[in-house]
């Protein structure tokens, strides 16, 4: 693995923390939850997804099975996606998690193009990963090959200029305030092209 790649970040958050294991998730009650969360009676959420009321009356009561075509019209109907339908309710999840990472005070990682500085490293189980880094880097030949990882990410230039470069597109500057979002398991490299380091904002998912 070279020194690079964002995956060794990746790694260290994952294995600050046990798994944590799923809970099975009732798609009737989640699909009622999400109705009246609209505040829709069956008759209206029935009619804007283009099923019978008694067909959405017996998913929500565990009767019947929706076919794929159903929980599509579901979800255009209650306004979400479909993997939403399978998404445990927010309220469930919360755990009241907060941790404050002072200038400076991140876990430094530094590597022969970046130095990084991990955020938010008291927290366990996250679903994605924040770090600050200077780029060290002036040409895309300091790199052993394209940094690819799963997830997504996203950029937001700091100080400095950088040039992005992707697997899939032309180069592209960024300046101060510019931002990327973009597929991880796509190749990716970034350097300087300011007189100084550039510093950027990266934040990694780690699902």
């Amino acid at each position: 693995m070279a020194e690079t790649d964002p995956r060794t970040l990746i790694r260290i958050a994952r294995e600050s923390g046990a798994p944590e294991t799923a809970q099975p998730l009732d798609l009737g009650a989640r699909v009622r939850e999400l109705r009246k969360a609209q505040g829709w009676t069956l008759e209206q959420a029935a009619g804007r997804a283009g099923l019978a009321r008694s067909t959405l009356s017996k998913i929500e009561n565990g009767q019947m099975s929706p076919t794929y075509e159903a929980l599509k019209k579901l979800a255009v109907g209650l306004e979400i996606s479909v993997p939403q339908l399978f998404t445990p309710p927010v309220r469930d999840q919360v755990t009241g998690r907060r941790d404050i990472t002072r200038a400076g005070e991140g876990v430094a990682h530094a590597t022969a193009t970046y130095e990084h500085e991990l955020m938010a490293g008291a927290l366990t189980n996250k679903a994605m990963l924040p770090y600050r880094a200077r780029i060290r880097a002036r040409d895309i030949a300091e790199f052993d090959g394209w940094v690819r990882h799963d997830g997504e990410e996203f950029l937001y230039v700091l100080t400095g200029v950088i040039r992005l470069y992707t697997e899939f597109y032309e180069p592209v500057e960024m300046r101060r305030g510019d931002s990327a979002y973009y597929d991880a398991a796509m190749g990716h490299n970034v350097v300087s092209v300011s007189p100084e380091d550039a510093t950027i904002l990266w934040v990694t998912s780690l699902t």
